[in-house]
């Protein structure tokens, strides 16, 4: 068997027409900071940084510490960071977990779609996985939307699954399997 995180360490970047995703660095505090000190961006997922430091220890502590996974949504023709996306590998059940955070300035654009497609790919065709999943408080439709377009499924609501700013909310839980993604991509084409 392939070991899955050499081939997601080979594929610490990959670029589609307008995005490009890589790892991140302290270069992005800024950019991040933009976002993860926005209210609107932050409701659903943790409470807003309230200056850039705390947005530095967490690209030191979280995305550089154990960078495998985690990329940087970019955009090409400005090399500006608008978000992250994050895909973590399950091996045991050849599965992968699928997260992501726009800078709400750039959404109903296509990006995230886009950098998910992106992931898709990896998981299915390079990695050989068998199904994709995601999850995102029940509230946030934009995330559902996301999903949806990616062509993943809604399985169903988990109640009180995620602690959120202190408060347990439910989500709702999407997937894909390896089986609906090829034959999805065969419709975009």
């Amino acid at each position: 068997m392939n070991n899955l995180n050499l081939l997601v360490v080979n594929h610490n970047q990959m670029e589609s027409e307008r995005i490009l995703l890589r790892p991140i660095s302290l270069n992005d505090a800024e950019d991040m900071y933009e976002y993860t000190s926005d209210e609107e961006t932050t409701r659903f997922i943790y409470e807003q940084h309230k200056d850039l430091d705390q947005t530095k220890n967490l690209i030191a502590n979280y995305f550089v510490k154990e960078p495998i996974g985690k990329y940087a949504v970019v955009l090409k023709e400005s090399n500006k960071m608008i978000g992250a996306i994050e895909f973590r590998v399950h091996e045991w059940n050849k599965s992968g977990e699928l997260g992501f955070t726009l800078n709400r300035h750039f959404g109903g654009k296509g990006y995230m779609t886009e950098a998910g497609k992106l992931i898709l790919g990896l998981a299915f065709n390079v990695l050989g996985l068998e199904r994709v999943f995601s999850e995102h408080e029940v509230k946030n439709s934009a995330s559902g939307k996301v999903l949806i377009r990616l062509g993943m499924k809604c399985e169903g609501i988990l109640r009180k699954n995620q602690m959120i700013k202190g408060v347990l909310v439910d989500s709702a839980y999407y997937s894909i399997l390896k089986e609906e993604y090829l034959n999805f991509d065969k419709k975009e084409q």
